[in-house]
């Protein structure tokens, strides 16, 4: 399966299943195309065919000269023999291992608070409610949480727990006591655990710093954008903005991990589809680890995304992966989460198959001990896998996300980028299709775009590096 695609100013072909990408002229651009149309299936064997010769000199004989398409079309079948260009999907003869395989769990999204003190109107946590009550986890409850962690997690040494809510720091001391039991634990199980908070700054001060950077190998800065946007989605519970009290602080949280091991996270509406200039308001505030993803909502909610601003989301991401390259160039870059994509290496099979791990590798925990697959499954008793103290009393749930992967969702079986994205998001799936085996066709649509644009990123650079050591050499 090979994918064809233009993008500021560059012709690029995605072998899809080696991820092999090639940027070419206008002629191999051409004969690529034609090939694939011809045969998606295509073998160096085939390519070397007289049929194949014939097809494309009667297709494109009347645009490019005959020995051209035939210098092109050996390259071409050299690159097939290689393995860089139309490789077979040999992805799908893992997918039996990958739902067999045993269920480690490696990483927990702590509920320490189901409450909140700002009122995002977007929210999924209604608040940090979920679908219940209000409630901050006790010390006792996150430590058997951990405990569950360490007892489930077989051979793996690595460990990651996310502090989440509502708002975490609204439960700050049991944070700091779990952290406290967590390296305890450490030393008796030869475990290293890596933990996460996730805040909307509030509640951030100098002590509350001083521990993040001395215990937390990543922190999630909650904060939408220029102050106009951030303060129409999420004002205290009093209607007030919360853009001035809350940039300062992670500005200087930022500055003070270095610009490293954080990110800045705002979340995009039909409010502010212009999101770039909010990205590069993110850019100009001086952070460097930047993420901006679209919100997911009923088409009756005034904010959600529909289908018609597609158009315009995709003229932002190209604008801002242009501005990016320009940025990179004059030594101003900085990190889009969506932007990041591996071309050599990439994620392991499994990760390539099936995604996140939700309900296998990953579950989320709520303040009362009650495990769910993911912190979007909260409270949504048809998917209340366990607790704490009994652990998984519904492998059931466990098996089907299991089997959850870019071969059980059709759409995803024809997709360029199902092997960025690994099917998507199975929250999102049954929040529309109330089945995890399924898409959301509106962020498939925005995923598709940002892997384009990524690649593009990368052969700009690459590009670029090449200019410039021609120019030392």
């Amino acid at each position: 399966m090979i994918h064809l695609y233009q993008n500021n100013g560059y012709n690029i072909v995605l072998d899809v299943n080696s991820g092999a990408v090639h940027v070419v002229d206008k002629a191999a651009y051409d004969v690529i195309g034609a090939l694939e149309e011809q045969n998606e299936f295509h073998t160096p064997e085939t390519l070397k065919s007289e049929e194949t010769a014939s097809y494309l000199k009667e297709k494109l004989g009347s645009s490019y000269a005959e020995e051209d398409i035939l210098d092109i079309l050996e390259a071409v079948t050299e690159l097939a023999a290689q393995g860089r260009l139309f490789t077979r999907d040999v992805y799908e003869d893992f997918i039996d291992e990958v739902k067999q395989r045993k269920t480690v769990v490696k990483a927990l999204c702590l509920h320490i608070a189901h409450d909140c003190n700002l009122a995002c109107r977007y929210c999924f946590a209604e608040e940090g409610e979920y679908h219940g009550r209000r409630a901050l986890m006790t010390y006792e409850v996150g430590k058997k949480a951990l405990d569950f962690l360490i007892a489930n997690s077989g051979k793996r040494r690595n460990l990651e727990v996310d502090f989440f809510g509502g708002e975490p720091l609204m439960n700050w001391q049991v944070v700091k006591d779990l952290v406290a039991y967590g390296r305890e634990q450490e030393k008796i199980h030869d475990k290293h655990f890596r933990f996460t908070l996730t805040t909307n700054g509030v509640l951030l001060n100098d002590e509350v710093q001083e521990f993040v950077n001395r215990e937390m190998d990543n922190v999630v800065l909650s904060l939408d954008g220029r102050k106009e946007v951030n303060d129409r989605m999420r004002p205290f519970r009093n209607g007030k903005g919360s853009y001035d009290l809350i940039v300062p602080k992670f500005q200087k949280l930022a500055e003070s991990r270095n610009q490293q091991k954080y990110y800045i996270r705002g979340t995009f509406t039909r409010n502010n589809l212009d999101f770039s200039n909010d990205v590069l308001h993110f850019a100009e505030l001086g952070f460097e680890q930047i993420s901006i993803e679209p919100v997911v909502g009923e088409d009756t909610d005034p904010y959600a995304i529909r289908k018609e601003d597609l158009p315009q989301i995709f003229a932002e991401y190209d604008k801002l992966a242009k501005i990016m390259v320009e940025r990179e160039k004059s030594g101003r870059g900085f990190t889009f989460f969506h932007f990041m994509i591996d071309l050599e290496g990439g994620p392991c099979v499994s990760k390539r198959l099936s995604g996140c791990g939700s309900g296998t590798e990953y579950l989320a925990v709520t303040p009362w001990g009650d495990l769910y697959p993911c912190h979007q499954f909260v409270g949504q008793e048809d998917f209340l896998m366990g607790n704490v103290d009994e652990g998984i009393t519904r492998p059931d749930i466990a098996d089907e996300f299991r089997g959850c992967s870019v071969y059980s969702k059709e759409s995803c079986k024809k997709c360029f980028a199902r092997f960025y994205c690994s099917g998507g998001c199975m929250a999102n799936s049954y929040k529309f299709h109330h089945t995890i085996n399924d898409t959301y066709e509106v962020s498939c649509e925005m995923e598709r775009k940002r892997v384009e644009c990524a690649i593009m990123i990368k052969a700009a650079l690459a590009e670029s590096q090449e200019e410039t050591a021609d120019e030392e050499a």
